[in-house]
């Protein structure tokens, strides 16, 4: 037998169908998926944002809020940690009706010279994990979206912001970046690693959604030993991020 990861099946409803046991709700089109819980925090108690659905889970709630930003309306969403529960509450998001999003989370470097704080604006992720292997047929890795690109290409660009556009390794073991993978990842051009990016743009893809993410480099992998470089106290720049992605969003 063949290994179960790579057995995809095409069939378009599954047993537990997100259309079919959420119910739609009268919800902003765009949503912003941060990975900073601190900040989510801070931009609900800033914007009195509501809560438009509970998402409750095993490890506990992950709200989708609501805010108005610009006149306009915005949903929020902080994904948890990795791709599996990331990808299922995206599926859970569009079964209640938003239709664009754009996440914003931090990322490890692997190619020298990316400094702290660089945004990186993913262009493809490598699979290297297993949510994408359930939406799209076998293969080494996903495309992002052209729309979102343009539109948070202007954003930076009207602000001002340094960015690069580029590949990322999306992985579900961050305890084992080894060096042999780490060196074959910069080899085909990844310059950066996290844990989300394939498997939500898988889902993004299969159910017909805008999705772009933009990351922002963090703890470096580029040398011959880890270095954190304390990039999670960066708080500055995950703030001006989510607003950035808010932003960028809206355009869509």
């Amino acid at each position: 037998m063949g290994y179960p990861i790579l057995e995809y099946d095409p069939e378009p409803e599954a047993m537990i169908e997100p259309s079919r046991v959420v119910r739609p709700q009268d919800v902003p089109e765009g949503c912003v998926i941060c990975f900073f819980r601190e900040v989510v925090e801070r931009v609900v108690a800033a914007h009195r944002a509501r809560v438009i659905a509970e998402n409750r889970w095993e490890d506990g709630p992950h709200p989708l809020y609501e805010i108005h930003h610009n006149g306009r309306r915005l949903a929020i969403l902080q994904p948890g940690c990795g791709a599996p529960l990331a990808a299922a509450l995206l599926e859970k998001t569009i079964a209640l009706g938003c239709r664009k999003f754009i996440a914003c989370g931090g990322c490890g470097v692997l190619q020298k010279g990316i400094p702290l704080g660089k945004l990186i604006v993913v262009s493809s992720a490598v699979r290297d994990e297993g949510v994408s292997y359930h939406y799209l047929p076998p293969g080494r890795e996903v495309e992002a979206h052209p729309r979102a690109l343009e539109a948070l290409e202007r954003v930076l660009r009207r602000r001002r912001v340094p960015y690069q556009v580029g590949k990322t390794w999306t992985t579900d073991a961050p305890y084992r970046e080894t060096a042999n993978k780490v060196a074959m990842r910069r080899e085909e051009g990844c310059l950066v690693v996290e844990m989300g990016a394939a498997g939500m743009m898988a889902v993004a893809r299969f159910q017909g959604v805008i999705f772009r993410q933009v990351l922002y480099a963090g703890d470096d992998l580029s040398g011959e030993e880890w270095d954190s470089r304390g990039w999670q106290s960066r708080s500055d720049v995950r703030w001006s991020l989510f607003w950035l992605s808010a932003e960028a969003c809206l355009e869509l």
